[in-house]
């Protein structure tokens, strides 16, 4: 992807947006997809070395990893933009994330429901930080489990938007993005009930593209008790 849209100089409100998840579920493909500029990876390769530490049976054919994490941005306005922060899924990369998560707005949490323990951490971790996210189940082929299945198995609470995805794909990856900050404006709304006559949304080129099919307003429910995690959506 070439670099191809220069940020302009009346651009002074950057949102910031971290996608995070397991090893291999596709974070690091969906900020090369929705990105309007050369993505900053931090991709190296994994070695034989580095098969004994990070496990890479699950995703066979998987040549590299990040090693920090990816870089990527949307600009939403002129005085706009959305940067994207991809985390490492790895285990032993896993004390990033905090600095990843200070001062977002919110994040998205992918998940491969071959392997859904994985996503477990990444929801724990946001939960205690009282970071808005939402669910984004990528695709890779095989039987699809039905959402109602998938959020049982990770134990979320009704609120909490859970959606299909195809990190592969920009008009899937950009409808993850306005589910996130749709989810983002209602909790806000929820908490402060005097802005609802004074919001005025305005919709930006990008948003207006990838409006189509987006999901309604959520409503926020109280968090029902948590109940004990179930092992698999399998």
């Amino acid at each position: 992807m070439e670099a191809r849209t220069p940020l302009e100089a009346s651009a002074d409100n950057g949102l910031k947006i971290v996608i995070v998840g397991g090893f291999g579920v596709g974070k690091t493909t969906m900020i090369h997809s929705v990105s309007e500029i050369r993505p900053l990876s931090t991709e190296e390769t994994i070695t034989r070395a580095g098969g004994t530490v990070d496990d890479v049976s699950a995703v066979p054919g998987k040549s590299a990893t990040t090693v920090a994490f990816d870089f990527g941005r949307i600009t939403l306005s002129a005085r706009t933009v959305l940067y994207l922060f991809g985390a490492p899924g790895q285990e032993r990369f896993w004390y990033l994330w905090d600095r990843l998560f200070s001062g977002a707005l919110g994040a998205v949490v992918l998940v491969d429901t071959r392997r859904i323990d994985d996503s477990w951490y990444a929801i724990d971790r946001l939960e205690r930080l009282g970071t808005p996210f939402i669910i984004a189940r990528n695709h890779f082929g095989g039987p699809a489990h039905p959402l109602e299945q998938v959020r049982d198995a990770l134990d979320l609470a009704p609120h909490i938007p859970l959606v299909d995805c195809d990190a592969r794909s920009r008009d899937s990856g950009k409808r993850v993005l306005i589910t996130l900050v749709e989810h983002i404006k209602s909790l806000y709304l929820a908490e402060n009930p005097q802005a609802i006559e004074s919001v005025r949304t305005a919709r930006s080129p990008y948003a207006a593209e990838g409006a189509a099919g987006t999901s309604q307003d959520h409503v926020i429910a109280p968090r029902a008790p948590r109940a004990p995690r179930q092992e698999s959506a399998q």
